[in-house]
């Protein structure tokens, strides 16, 4: 552990440090954390690419007066570490030790227990309201929400109520796929830095007042002026959709610029109503291995740090693997067999399958309810689909299954992966309600294999 990580028993330590200091105390939480995921496996990729992010969060907030909900909770480990928790953490997914994700009944520091992916925005705006319900008018709320959630219809639902409620609410949008060329991102960071600004928002509203005093045309000049305003910051930065919902929105910018980070943090912590900032970053940053197979390093289990080589290889097939295998059976036998996942393919062992058969396999993102009722509709339309996702994310299409399948009659079958107590993971992944959510809806067979055998 790195001697200035040492130091930091709390989020104030960190607000004491200087820049450099972060930039430092950022190779330190990552190098602590990728010692401590070699040795009890987990979650990797996420969480050492949102570091930059967290220490510039506990850097510019004040939790748990501020209130910070990581969706997922996959990239919280520096998280974790910076709010009391940092001799805890080599106990991290282990029998009696620190949950995999954010636990509410683990720190004050975390408002949520989450797992689950696209509810940080309806969460957050639900704290937000509350906050203005209450007259809390000087508590922040942050929701930090990856590009991967983005696409759960939840989190546009979240989107969109937040624009018109116009409440405080800043959305931090941690991006780990999109690549920005330099000419945008130079524009982009010198806007922001611009935009962001106290002083130019405080500008934009007097000569706003004053346009609006003008007799007769005061109000054409302002919606003229906004649209001039919209209109070169859409053509500089991919922001409109959420200009749009009603969102002020900044980005794309470096994750990984802590320094950045904390200049526009300082910024548009003061700004009133919906506040949408665009980062990026990079999946397993600072450790090469992962950098360059974001996918395979998603997760993992106990691993040698300098070769990437996995230190127990299980000496059976397991129960995905063979699934895995037995999918591709039936595929080559029947043309009409498809596999639909919700961002789980190498999770529910359809890897092999979406190599082979890419024309017959379709990964929907996390949009669980959206991978139920297509392949209702695949269907309907006479081919066999095979929905592979996990116990526990598979609740959350529960009315798809009754509706869109079970009502039509129709012959999807759900192949449930973690089904069960799953450990480490913690109680958003166990997937012990299957049972009893499914043995009641009419027309639905339930198998539970007792072997790799009888798959």
């Amino acid at each position: 552990m790195g001697s200035l990580l040492q130091k930091i028993n709390s989020p104030e330590d960190v607000k004491k440090l200087s820049i450099t200091e972060l930039n430092q105390l950022a190779r330190e939480l990552r190098a602590y954390i990728l010692e401590v995921i070699s040795t009890n496996g987990g979650h990797l990729g996420a969480a050492l690419g949102a570091v930059d992010l967290t220490v510039a969060l506990h850097y510019c907030f004040t939790t748990p007066t501020d209130t910070i909900i990581w969706d997922i909770g996959h990239q919280a480990h520096a998280h974790k570490i910076l709010t009391g928790r940092r001799e805890a953490f080599k106990t991290f997914r282990l029998d009696g030790g620190l949950s995999g994700f954010p636990d509410k009944n683990e720190s004050k520091h975390d408002a949520f227990t989450t797992g689950h992916g696209g509810a940080s925005i309806s969460t957050s705006l639900g704290v937000a309201v509350g906050n203005r319900i209450l007259s809390r008018k000087d508590q922040k709320v942050i929701a930090v929400v990856g590009d991967a959630s983005l696409v759960n219809g939840m989190a546009f639902e979240a989107l969109n109520h937040a624009g018109h409620l116009k409440d405080n609410l800043i959305v931090i949008l941690n991006d780990n796929e999109m690549s920005i060329s330099p000419t945008v991102g130079a524009l982009s960071r010198h806007l922001n830095k611009i935009i962001s600004n106290p002083f130019y928002n405080r500008v934009r509203k007097d000569i706003e007042g004053l346009l609006r005093k003008m007799p007769k045309v005061g109000d054409r000049m302002v919606a003229y002026a906004k649209r001039v305003d919209e209109g070169l910051k859409n053509l500089l930065v991919p922001g409109f959709l959420f200009e749009e919902l009603g969102f002020r929105y900044f980005g794309p910018l470096d994750g990984h610029n802590v320094e950045g980070l904390v200049q526009i943090l300082r910024n548009i912590k003061k700004i009133n109503g919906p506040v949408l900032l665009h980062i990026v970053t990079k999946k397993g940053k600072g450790y090469k291995i992962a950098e360059a197979d974001p996918e395979r390093w998603h997760a993992s289990g106990p691993f040698h740090i300098h070769t990437g080589h996995l230190k127990k290889i299980a000496p059976e097939k397991t129960y995905t693997q063979v699934f895995g295998e037995t999918v591709m059976q039936l595929a080559e036998k029947n043309k009409n067999v498809v596999a639909i996942t919700a961002a789980m393919c190498e999770g529910t062992g359809l890897s092999e399958f979406a190599k082979k058969f890419p024309d017959r396999f379709f990964d929907v993102g996390i949009a669980e309810e959206h991978a139920v009722a297509f392949a209702a509709g695949l269907a309907e339309a006479g081919l066999r689909p095979l929905v592979a996702i996990y116990s526990t994310f598979l609740q959350r299409s529960h009315d798809q299954i009754i509706h869109d399948v079970a009502l039509q009659n129709l012959p999807v079958v759900f192949c449930l992966d973690r089904a069960g107590l799953v450990g480490q993971d913690g109680p958003t992944h166990h997937g012990v309600f299957d049972i009893a959510y499914l043995r009641k809806v009419p027309g639905l067979t339930l198998m539970a294999p007792r072997d790799g055998r009888e798959f």
